[in-house]
């Protein structure tokens, strides 16, 4: 049985929702990246853990002193800041381990309702959960209660991406999904970037970081209006009306882990790994070592310029994949992420005039990633589990990522604080996908699998 193709006023509104709701996404993302140091320090003061005017203070002098604009630090203070360093980092190691746990374990949940209840159901309920918690994290009085709270908020985070890609791929048609893949993928760093530029406008510091928590619910008109307008995936409802033993009836999501599936969901889960243990060992480390460094707006800087040329690479990503092929253009992207970010947290330093070009060139290169992504994920597989096979493989990538996130966390004291030497280490994932492509079975000439 098979269901009536959507119209185009119908597609249109499927790419326009699953587009904000993604962006929303990206605000959260962005908004892990630049409230974890800040609301760390207000948080651990407010426990009695540092003195957060103290810690700003002797940070911003022992910069100074590297380059000879100010005494050096006794040995008292600067053994005191590092302590309260190391704090902080830790902190904002796990408050990003929340994020990714968060979404990882988001994207199975809604992912497996997407396949059972609907992808539009899901991608509404996605949001509804972002952006409610995200307000309830401005209520937030210590570091674990902003932890546990950014948790469930992030679980929404992690629904959008399966059931928006999975809806997207379904609704139009193999010509067109290059560009949808394009768009969607475009679509966080939009996110990113629009939060980046606020937080210029309103620098986001220890005194006032509760208000980005308030952005971050803004969705929540959204997700109610998805949820009662937009309509659901054909494919999934022709799916889900098959006959129980037809080919293309609904299976179990343990399904996605056993034979014929299981290498399919391997494969995914290496090649969706590598951009998000890749793209967070070097972007999330970025942040915090430019606050460091600079200063509040130069983190902004950061997190805004990479966002932009990002929002070319998602864009032209599902193009590109297209035109040079799915295996080439990942290999090439990886090797080229690997060189870039080794020169950076080798040879530059954030307070260099050079740093924000080769941010920007590595957020275009890190960004074709993220429409390579929508574009070739749902090509690996069918439509009953196409909604839970893209979930379990962006979003194991998160687990592993947030695993690396959080015993760099654990080993901040060993690092001494050191985010350049973090940097060093997890960008050196992006070897992973150079070689994982060459194991995974070329799509490109392939239309979307039923």
């Amino acid at each position: 049985m098979s269901a009536a193709p959507l119209s185009r006023a119908g597609r249109v509104l499927v790419l326009a929702v699953a587009f904000l709701g993604w962006l929303g996404a990206g605000v959260h993302m962005a908004i892990t990246q630049q409230t974890g140091r800040a609301a760390s320090i207000d948080l651990l003061a407010r426990t009695g853990q540092l003195d957060a005017p103290r810690f700003v203070a002797l940070n911003k002098q022992h910069e100074a002193a590297k380059r000879g604009e100010a005494a050096p630090l006794s040995d008292a203070d600067a053994a005191q800041v590092t302590v309260w360093e190391v704090r902080v980092g830790r902190w904002f190691a796990w408050n990003q381990c929340a994020f990714l746990f968060g979404a990882a374990a988001g994207g199975l949940l809604f992912g497996w309702l997407g396949d059972r209840y609907g992808r539009a159901r899901g991608m509404a309920l996605s949001i509804i959960t972002y952006s409610s918690f995200s307000a309830t994290v401005y209520f937030a009085q210590a570091p674990e209660h902003f932890a546990a709270l950014w948790f469930l908020a992030c679980l929404g985070v992690g629904g959008m991406w399966p059931n928006g890609v999975a809806l997207v791929s379904e609704a139009w048609s193999n010509l067109s999904r290059p560009m949808t893949a394009g768009i969607i993928g475009t679509s966080a760093n939009v996110g990113i970037f629009l939060l980046a530029t606020l937080a210029k406008v309103e620098p986001i510091t220890p005194e006032r970081w509760r208000w980005v928590m308030l952005v971050g619910a803004a969705p929540l008109a959204l997700g109610l209006f998805a949820l009662a307008i937009v309509p659901e995936s054909p494919r999934w409802l022709a799916a889900r009306d098959a006959p129980p033993n037809a080919p293309g009836a609904p299976v179990s999501t343990g399904d996605v882990f056993r034979p014929p599936l299981v290498w399919l969901t391997l494969v995914g889960i290496v090649l969706a790994t590598t951009p998000v243990i890749g793209g967070w060992g070097t972007a999330n480390w970025m942040t915090p070592w430019a606050e460091k460094a600079g200063s509040a707006a130069l983190r902004a800087d950061v997190l805004q310029t990479r966002a932009l040329t990002g929002i070319v690479g998602s864009l032209l990503g599902g193009w590109i994949a297209s035109r040079c092929g799915r295996r080439a253009t990942y290999f090439v992207v990886s090797l080229l992420s690997l060189l870039i970010a080794q020169y950076v947290f080798w040879a530059l330093v954030p307070t260099d005039g050079t740093f924000l070009l080769w941010v920007a060139l590595l957020g275009f290169v890190s960004g074709i990633y993220f429409g390579w992504l929508p574009l070739c994920l749902p090509e690996l597989f069918p439509t009953r589990v196409r909604s839970t096979g893209a979930g379990v493989s962006f979003n194991f990538g998160r687990i592993f990522t947030a695993v690396t996130l959080f015993a760099s966390g654990a080993l901040m004291g060993a690092f001494g604080g050191d985010y350049a030497l973090i940097g060093r280490l997890t960008s050196l994932f992006f070897v992973l996908g150079m070689v994982a492509i060459l194991f995974a079975p070329d799509t490109s000439k392939k239309q979307l699998a039923d």
